[in-house]
């Protein structure tokens, strides 16, 4: 066999690799929500950074719990509502591009801020770029009715999704669980309303 068809073989295989990985990355697996009222479904697969009151100098103003989701680059980036209601708003703030599991990542980098409004009970959560994924997608705009589960965007390549929660909703996962969005529930909302800061604030 020639050298050059054997050398040519050989260099295909990163090729092949590299089209594997980005089929893998992009995968959008169908995932129907848990019918329970109440409960909070993770909007993003990945490993739990932060389960239990909020960092302050990340969180959005008021009380909040924090539930911090790491996505290494073999996880499913497809991002998914992680709550029922009404989005009230939808901002994109520019900023550095820490790795995503860096501490100051969630308040340094730049990311897309969802409030959601869920029976007069505010969730914010965050899609954080990391030091690969330099782009986030976000298809929301204030107004909008989404249902838990439902697809909203995408994180491309390494990065990080916060969830704030009220403090009276009951965390259901703790920091080093693996979650899956849409499916893990990661919250129940508590049976009085527990209102963050108002959307408008």
């Amino acid at each position: 066999m020639p050298a050059a068809l054997v050398g040519g073989r050989w260099a295909a295989v990163p090729i092949l690799v590299l089209a594997v990985a980005f089929l893998l990355f992009f995968r959008d697996p169908s995932r129907p929500p848990p019918a329970e009222p109440g409960a909070v479904v993770s909007p993003a697969d990945g490993r739990v950074l932060v389960a239990g009151p909020a960092v302050a100098e990340a969180a959005p103003p008021g009380a909040w719990q924090q539930i911090s989701i790491f996505l290494s680059p073999l996880d499913v980036h497809v991002n998914r509502v992680p709550a029922s209601g009404t989005i009230t708003r939808v901002d994109f703030r520019p900023g550095r591009f820490l790795p995503a599991y860096h501490a100051d990542a969630d308040r340094l980098n730049e990311r897309s801020e969802i409030w959601l409004d869920h029976e007069g009970q505010t969730v914010v959560f965050r899609q954080v770029v990391g030091a690969l994924a330099r782009r986030v997608v976000c298809r929301l705009a204030s107004g909008r009715r989404v249902a838990a589960g439902e697809r909203f965007g995408v994180m491309k390549f390494g990065s990080r999704m916060d969830v704030f929660l009220p403090v009276t909703a009951t965390l259901c996962v703790e920091a080093g669980n693996r979650v899956k969005a849409g499916v893990t529930i990661v919250a129940r909302f508590g049976d009085a309303p527990g209102r963050g800061p108002s959307a408008g604030a």
